[in-house]
């Protein structure tokens, strides 16, 4: 019996976000979060109720031991970050918008600790978890942390768990778009659900339409295709269906970071649960529409409390709409 239901890994920053509006370089005053797009899921499903185990680096510094603290307070398993006395805690800054527009994001992460992931990393209780989430980030930051990004979803496929994969490109991390292309693809190769939004999908795949980048994935060998589509909502096709669920309107926009991350936890942890494709891409939306209206990456994630006591409501609240 595995001690853990998911695995997850990935670099984790500390985040220093602006209190005020306007330019990085006219702010004053910040104050000190994470970030992580790998780091938002686990946390999210955590805060529903799933053992996570987390893998990663960081630092032996403030800044690391700050990441380490505020995983732990979320429920992360920790055993197996690794701390590393030669190379820093990876962190960023971020601006704060007030009218739904991106943030500005300044990133000061090249060579950091989680750079130096590899196959060493790699600790055998993990690979008993119940499922893999991996993003296209890890594979980004180094030749050694991509070797271990197909080395954990390889094990994992072998050893019979199920697999979830976003691409989540970072074209500014890859020393080319065809090389980004080319392995985002052979490690989506790997995965059960394939989790695109709708643009990476077609860069990814050269398709315009939903249905034909989820073939394209499909035809890999993935069990299922969520492509997300924003304010629309998202398209999901499998061998055996394929439909739209429409997204969850919202009276204001306020961050729009981490939107794809809820999606992606609403998806999990909904297929985790059995539930149905379609309840479980209404979940999806339902977390990334939360997250929007949240600031902070992850501070808008649901615990299970809050999704019982507020999905069905919006639910309800959604089909009135529709039918009125």
């Amino acid at each position: 019996m595995s001690e853990f239901d998911v695995l997850s890994f990935g670099e984790t920053m500390a985040m220093l976000v602006a209190e005020q509006c306007g330019d990085l370089a006219s702010v004053q005053h910040f104050h000190k979060r994470i970030a992580g797009a790998d780091s938002n899921v686990a946390i999210g499903l955590s805060r529903l109720g799933f053992k996570v185990g987390w893998l990663s680096r960081v630092g032996a510094d403030s800044l690391g031991r700050f990441v380490v603290q505020t995983l732990e307070k979320e429920g992360l398993d920790c055993r197996h970050v690794a701390v590393d006395p030669a190379h820093p805690t990876g962190f960023q800054f971020k601006s704060r918008t007030d009218d739904g527009s991106d943030p500005q994001v300044e990133y000061f992460r090249r060579g950091s600790a989680a750079s130096h992931l590899s196959i060493d990393s790699i600790a055998a209780p993990l690979l008993s978890a119940r499922h893999l989430h991996a993003t296209g980030i890890v594979p980004a930051l180094s030749d050694t942390a991509r070797e271990m990004s197909f080395e954990l979803m390889n094990r994992m496929r072998e050893a019979g768990r199920s697999l979830s994969f976003d691409p989540n490109l970072r074209p500014s991390l890859w020393t080319g778009e065809a090389t980004m292309i080319r392995e985002i693809n052979r490690l989506a190769a790997l995965a059960h659900w394939v989790l695109p939004g709708l643009s990476e999908g077609r860069l990814l795949t050269g398709f315009d339409d939903p249905a034909d980048i989820a073939a394209f994935y499909l035809d890999k060998g993935a069990e299922a295709v969520v492509i997300k589509l924003g304010a629309e909502g998202a398209y999901y096709r499998t061998p055996q269906a394929q439909g739209f669920v429409a997204g969850v309107p919202v009276a204001r926009v306020v961050d729009t970071v981490g939107a794809g991350d809820g999606f992606a936890v609403g998806l999990v942890s909904g297929l985790l649960e059995s539930l149905g494709i379609t309840e479980a891409v209404q979940r999806a939306n339902w977390i990334g529409s939360r997250a929007v209206q949240s600031r902070g990456d992850m501070e808008g994630l649901p615990t299970r409390a809050e999704l019982l006591a507020e999905f069905d409501d919006a639910n309800r609240e959604q089909a009135r709409s529709h039918t009125g």
